[in-house]
């Protein structure tokens, strides 16, 4: 893979490598960063008065019974399997890693779920969009980061400027959707309440965005958070949001070491 000179390389190498999956009937797609530039299209213009750079990381997700197929796509497109003793054990469950033969990249695929601050679980969801994840878990990847970063913050503005909530996945962010997934989990629901309210203080600091753009992210950050609110809430949630933040409501994300 080596390093790629523009993000058009990067995101053709992303395509060469999906349209290969389609062909053997794998249902992989792109996660993260490349996946939210790849779905807005008509503000690429933001990264750049952003001052945006993207990273070249590919994280992908598939479900865990295409894992052999998996490993063989990747084999026979010039990658390597990546062995570590950490992917023995329960991060292995749920992970492939592999490297570029230079060994300067390496590639992410999770297996049915992204296991991170909190859980993002694809069942029955891959179907839904190509070459992306749905837009709800894009917006949910980025919003579930307990010590979010400016970079994260500025992609879940981007998505949210150029894609309307919804009830539907359809170039829609599902509000639906994330607002049952937020009813299950008293935690990762506090963790994109607070993140919405960073979303709030750095739109003020961005000169580069119009009067416009920053009224269209917080019109739909009201309409997500209006919309979890009034979704009926778990037993569990309940219980749990009587304890609050005084005891940790986040999993404490343990990177892959790599060589």
């Amino acid at each position: 893979m080596g390093e790629f000179a523009t993000f058009n390389d990067f995101e053709k190498e992303i395509r060469r490598i999906i349209s290969e999956a389609d062909d053997r009937k794998i249902p992989l797609r792109i996660l993260g960063g490349a996946a939210i530039r790849m779905h807005c299209p008509a503000h690429k213009d933001l990264y750049e008065k952003l001052k945006r750079v993207p990273k070249h990381d590919m994280d992908f997700v598939t479900y865990s019974k295409f894992r052999p197929l998996t490993k063989s796509l990747f084999v026979d497109l010039g990658y390597e399997p990546y062995i570590s003793l950490m992917l023995t054990g329960a991060t292995g469950r749920h992970r492939q890693i592999f490297n570029d033969k230079e060994g300067n990249k390496a590639i992410d695929v999770f297996l049915d779920k992204l296991e991170m601050c909190h859980v993002i679980d694809y069942k029955d969801r891959l179907e839904l969009d190509t070459p992306t994840v749905p837009l709800a878990e894009l917006l949910l990847q980025k919003l579930q980061i307990v010590q979010t970063n400016e970079k994260d913050i500025q992609d879940a503005i981007i998505l949210l400027i150029e894609h309307d909530l919804g009830k539907g996945d359809k170039e829609e962010i599902n509000a639906d959707y994330i607002a049952k997934v937020l009813a299950n989990e008293w935690g990762f629901n506090y963790t994109v309440s607070v993140n919405c309210g960073k979303i709030r203080e750095f739109l003020e600091k961005y000169e580069p965005l119009t009067k416009q753009d920053k009224a269209i992210v917080l019109e739909r950050i009201d309409k997500l958070q209006d919309r979890v609110e009034k979704q009926p809430k778990t037993l569990q949630w309940k219980l749990r949001a009587k304890v609050g933040p005084s005891v940790k409501w986040y999993n404490v994300v343990e990177e892959v070491q790599r060589d």
